[in-house]
Parts: C-alpha cells; sequence; structure tokens
C-alpha cells in the first residue's frame, strides 16, 4: 500500500511538473505573441510593415517555429514569432539579404519582389542573366537581387554563362565589356580574367559604385564571400575601406582594365557585335555586354539654382575631415540620416525634408536621429523644400507656413535617391516589365 502510494505521489508531481512546464512554455508563447502584435502595429503605424522591394513571404503550414530565419537575419526584427507561426514585421527594412531563404529548415520561406499593390520596375532577364536583346546581359541589384554577397556571386555566374556563347569568329575589340565597377562589376572583372576573356571594364564614377559613397564607417558586409580568382573573404563587420582595398588588391594582382569616371552614353548592336560610346566621345566594340550599373543610376537632382556650385554633393567621403562647416543635407531617408549623424559631431548641421515625418528609416537611424534632434545636435526643417543654393547661404521654402528661410552655408549634400537608368536600358531595346509580387528566389520541389 505504501509502495502504490509513494508511486501516485511520484506520477502526480511528474504530471504537474510536465503541467508546469507546459503552462509556462505557452505563457511564454502568448507573451512573445503580445511582444510582436505591438512591433507589427508600430510598423503599421510608422509605415514599415509594407515590404519596399525584395521581401520574404512565409508559408505558414510548413513553419515549425524553428527561429533559425530570425536568428540568420542581420537586419533584426524583420520576422518574428506569432502565434507560434514566423511573420513578418518591417518587411520595408529588408535588403535583400536570403540569409532567412537559406537557414529554413523546412524550406518555408520565399523571396518575392513587389506586391500587390506595390510594383518594381526590372529588366527581362532569363535565368542565365542574358536580356531579350541576345548578347547583353544584366547581373547585380538592376536585376533585382541587392547586397554585396548576391551581387559578387551574380556577376561571376553571368560571365560564366556568356562565356559558352562567345562567338570569336565576330570581329571586336573585347569579348566582353562590362558597364559598372560595383561589387558586381568587380566580380564579373574578375572571372572574365579567370576564362581568359579579353574584357575592359566601365564606370561612370570611381571603383566600387555604391558602396564608394557609404560613408567612410558604415560596415558593408554581414557574410562572407567567394570572390573569383582570390577566394573566400570572411568579413563580417567589413568598412568600406577594407573591402576597396581589397578590390584594389586583387584587380592589380590580376592586371584588370578598368576605366573610371567614363560614363557609358549608348550601347548599339552592329553587324552581330555591340559598340559602346561615353559621354566623353570614346568607342569601343564588344562580342558580349553585361550591365551591372545598379537601380539608381545617376544621382537625381533637384535641378534649383545653384545646384552646380562646387560646394554640392550627392555623397559624402570622409566625413571625419569635415570641420566647423555649416551643413544642409537634403533628404529623409537612411543615406541623408547617417551623413547628418556622422557630421553632427564637428559641424552645425540642418536637415531638410520634404515631408512631415522620417519614413522607412532603419529601427537605429530612426533612434538616433530622435535624440540628435531632442540634443540639439541637428535641426530638422520638416515640410521644407531647398529653394536656391548661393555662395555663401540657401534659401528654404517651409510648405505649411509659406516662409522663407535664409541659412548661412558652406556646404551642401543632396540624398534625394538616384534615377533609375530606364531611357538608357529601354534605348538598347532591354524589355522592362513591372513586378507585383513575384517569387524570385524559391525551393525546388
Amino acid at each position: 500500500m505504501d509502495i502504490l502510494f509513494e508511486k501516485i505521489i511520484i506520477y502526480t508531481l511528474v504530471a504537474v511538473f510536465v503541467v508546469a512546464i507546459i503552462m509556462i512554455y505557452l505563457f511564454k508563447q502568448k507573451r512573445d505573441s503580445r511582444i510582436v502584435e505591438k512591433k507589427i502595429a508600430i510598423a503599421k503605424e510608422e509605415g514599415m510593415y509594407e515590404p519596399v522591394t525584395l521581401h520574404p513571404v512565409i508559408d505558414v503550414n510548413r513553419c515549425i517555429r524553428s527561429g533559425a530565419c530570425i536568428s540568420a537575419c542581420p537586419e533584426k526584427d524583420i520576422i518574428g514569432i506569432k502565434d507560434g507561426k514566423a511573420t513578418i514585421i518591417n518587411a520595408s527594412h529588408c535588403i535583400g539579404h536570403g540569409a532567412c531563404f537559406h537557414a529554413c529548415p523546412v524550406q518555408a520561406i520565399t523571396l518575392y519582389i513587389g506586391t500587390e499593390k506595390r510594383g518594381v520596375e526590372l529588366p527581362h532577364v532569363d535565368q542565365n542573366f542574358e536580356t531579350n536583346v541576345p548578347g547583353v546581359y544584366i547581373a547585380g541589384e538592376m536585376g533585382g537581387m541587392g547586397l554585396i554577397k548576391n551581387s559578387v556571386e551574380q556577376g561571376k555566374q553571368a560571365v560564366e554563362n556568356l562565356t559558352r556563347k562567345i562567338d570569336r569568329n565576330i570581329k571586336a575589340e573585347y569579348d566582353l565589356i562590362i558597364v559598372g565597377a560595383g561589387p558586381a562589376g568587380i566580380s564579373a572583372s574578375l572571372t572574365a580574367k579567370k576564362n581568359n576573356l579579353s574584357a575592359l571594364t566601365l564606370e561612370q564614377d570611381t571603383l566600387g559604385g555604391t558602396v564608394f559613397t557609404f560613408p567612410r564607417s558604415k560596415i558593408v558586409m554581414t557574410s562572407a564571400m567567394d570572390l573569383p580568382l582570390y577566394g573566400k573573404i570572411k568579413l563580417y563587420e567589413t568598412s568600406k575601406q577594407e573591402l576597396l582595398r581589397l578590390w584594389n588588391e586583387v584587380l592589380s594582382k590580376n592586371e584588370i582594365e578598368l576605366h573610371e569616371n567614363s560614363k557609358v552614353e549608348s550601347v548599339t548592336n552592329v553587324d552581330k557585335h555591340f559598340v559602346v560610346k561615353t559621354q566623353s566621345g570614346e568607342n569601343y566594340t564588344s562580342r558580349k555586354i553585361l550591365l551591372v550599373i545598379g537601380r539608381r543610376g545617376s544621382p537625381r537632382k533637384l535641378n534649383v539654382p545653384g545646384e552646380d556650385r562646387a560646394k554640392v554633393a550627392y555623397r559624402l567621403l570622409e566625413p571625419e575631415l569635415i570641420r566647423d562647416q555649416n551643413i544642409l543635407i537634403v533628404g529623409g531617408g537612411d543615406s541623408a540620416i547617417e551623413s547628418a549623424l556622422l557630421l553632427s559631431d564637428n559641424n552645425k548641421v540642418t536637415l531638410s525634408y520634404r515631408s512631415d515625418v522620417f519614413g522607412r528609416l532603419k529601427p537605429k537611424n530612426n533612434e538616433k536621429i530622435k535624440e540628435a534632434i531632442t540634443e540639439n545636435r541637428i535641426k530638422v526643417l520638416f515640410n521644407s523644400n531647398l529653394i536656391s543654393i548661393d555662395e555663401d547661404k540657401v534659401l528654404i521654402s517651409l510648405s505649411v507656413t509659406e516662409e522663407i528661410l535664409d541659412f548661412k552655408n558652406d556646404l551642401v549634400y543632396i540624398f534625394a535617391g538616384g534615377e533609375l537608368p530606364t531611357q538608357f536600358l529601354e534605348k538598347i531595346g532591354i524589355q522592362i516589365t513591372k513586378k507585383f509580387g513575384e517569387a524570385i528566389l524559391k525551393h525546388e520541389n
């Protein structure tokens, strides 16, 4: 009887313990779900919930709540767990790492571009990166996949594919002309060298493309990548300067021909080969063309009087060398905010933004700019527009009160985004289509 009683007590205690564990688990799950619900509500209120371009879509029927996608995402708070399933929180912060896609153990994530309401313009490119114009290829950000690692991989794959289709009976100076020297262009240039192609790389700006426009302290890599003729690069917290130094070293070692400040004006198909004309008047001929120019193309200008002055710039370089200046920054995106914050320690910074609130900022940038405004380190003028730029001042209008403000000024930085090179692509004959919520990276069943 005593033994039976003891067994009953033991089983009861075990049952209580198991129930307690289950209750704690359910409580924690409910608590975590409430936290995620609050984050989603905030994201919707701040306009961060809807995706801008590339973003994950989760199949909740497959999701097993492993949390691998959340751990893999370096941006944080893009995905959360709600009611036992993964769900999107801040879709507009997604920048296309694809880490969640690869990390999911049950392949429940697909990467989509655009939504049913918001389309994204993309050129027509097949699985080999060739456009509807035979011989012209597109890789990297312009094709929909941003981020350094993705661009490097696509630049390499595109050249590997086009190498197999080069006809050397066609008379031309080069096998391949690469337009753009960003991550995809550098990778493509190295792959062309590896495959013994005669290649020329043309860059409208300087080595690194958009990467070079990052402020010096900005971290530009979050995962390892495989660079042709070099190998695996494991620089998880890499500054722009470190990355550019590495690229310069690899390009120099392999004697890559690169022409900086050489903007391509047109690409024309003439008698089975292509004629590439630059703005400075040079003409080159090639059997194949690879466009890796990025989605932003050229910086968007405001077309205000005085914008052609030497004190006006569209990117911030060497911010640590700029001191004791009256600076105006125009724009309300992450680039504008990050530049304003970098310059505010040693300069008097005014930021002009046409809207009444900042939208789609990264969480850390949002926190930092609010803190800077509270501490009077940055003066922000919402609902304002730059009217003119003079030698020692700027004029700004306030759209609500129609007041005109006169500011003493030494430097102006304009971050109004970039103009899509749609006309350039269409002139070549490349078809541009608007993608409304289409999968561009999915697991094969």
